[in-house]
């Protein structure tokens, strides 16, 4: 049997491709069909009723309700309160994306580059992203506390006035940004530790072939660029998570103080679950989704220009 397999002609390409054409196109969209059902039900179809919801005055438990056209994209366009939460959502992600990006890194390239105890810090600085960031969230308002925090404590023990981080409007989102940073840095490591051990040693080799010995000049010249589509990745859903600030907002602070710390995602949760207008909040969802897309879609693009692959 061994000798007959051994010997057993293999078929020629011609064989290959008739046998190819007898396979109809149909198999494989049949293989495709239960992804493709599945996008379908769970991404596909509710944004596309969420879409049409906004359209109409919907109220939760309603069992008529009529089409309104753009009334609640125009009511929107006149609440204050919804371009505060819109310019507070801005400003927190101004604050937590670069800081979260640019420590990720710093501390990918530093604990790459320890030789023992490695394990140990990737483990320590991932640890943020394992935990419950509601359960967190009540910890940080003890450290970040008025008059018990240790925080405070520290700021008086060196001659510093106390402060209110989630009593005064001008510290609470500086504050909610504190624990985004936090809890976003040791991911953004991670990604940046992968990226950094995809780079070939070659080339920092031929770095110093040429001159190039200082850590500083290695990092700029050959670290960084090659970094490139990582810190897309990074940028873009470092982005997208901060948009999506909910839990500390509707734990901490629930707006306040004076709808200082309104967020979109909270005045949406209020909308459609305190006040029951499913319309208006399909609105407010829709031109969320609209901002992180175009956000996710301007960013690709201006940093895919100085990206090497």
């Amino acid at each position: 049997m061994t000798d007959l397999a051994l010997h057993t002609p293999a078929p020629d390409r011609a064989q290959r491709r008739r046998f190819g054409a007898r396979i109809s196109p149909a198999f494989g969209y049949a293989f495709a069909l239960p992804s493709f059902l599945l996008m379908l039900g769970v991404l596909l179809l509710p944004i596309a009723l969420v879409i049409a919801m906004s359209f109409t005055d919907y109220e939760l438990g309603a069992t008529e309700f009529s089409f309104v056209g753009l009334e609640n994209y125009a009511t929107l366009t006149d609440d204050r309160g919804f371009w505060k939460a819109l310019i507070n959502t801005l400003y927190y992600v101004a604050l937590v994306v670069p800081t979260s990006v640019v420590l990720g890194l710093l501390l990918a390239v530093l604990v790459n580059g320890l030789t023992h105890g490695r394990k140990f810090y990737q483990v320590a600085f991932f640890l943020p992203v394992t935990s419950t960031l509601i359960a967190m969230a009540t910890v940080w308002k003890y450290l970040l506390h008025g008059t018990i925090g240790p925080v405070n404590h520290l700021l008086v023990a060196l001659g510093l006035p106390s402060i209110e981080f989630f009593g005064d409007p001008n510290f609470v989102m500086p504050a909610l940004a504190i624990i985004g940073i936090w809890a976003l840095t040791g991911f953004n490591m991670v990604l940046f530790t992968s990226g950094l051990t995809a780079i070939p040693e070659e080339l920092y080799e031929a770095s110093a072939v040429d001159g190039i010995d200082s850590p500083l000049e290695r990092f700029f010249t050959v670290t960084l660029p090659m970094l490139g589509p990582t810190t897309m990745f990074v940028v873009i859903t470092t982005s997208i998570t901060a948009f999506k600030v909910f839990d500390t907002v509707a734990v901490l602070t629930r707006g306040g103080p004076q709808g200082a710390s309104d967020v979109l995602l909270y005045i949406n949760y209020l909308e459609g679950f305190q006040y029951m207008r499913i319309g208006l909040a399909s609105a407010i969802t829709v031109v969320f989704l609209g901002i992180i897309l175009i956000l996710s879609l301007v960013q690709a693009r201006i940093i895919e220009r100085k990206v090497h692959y």
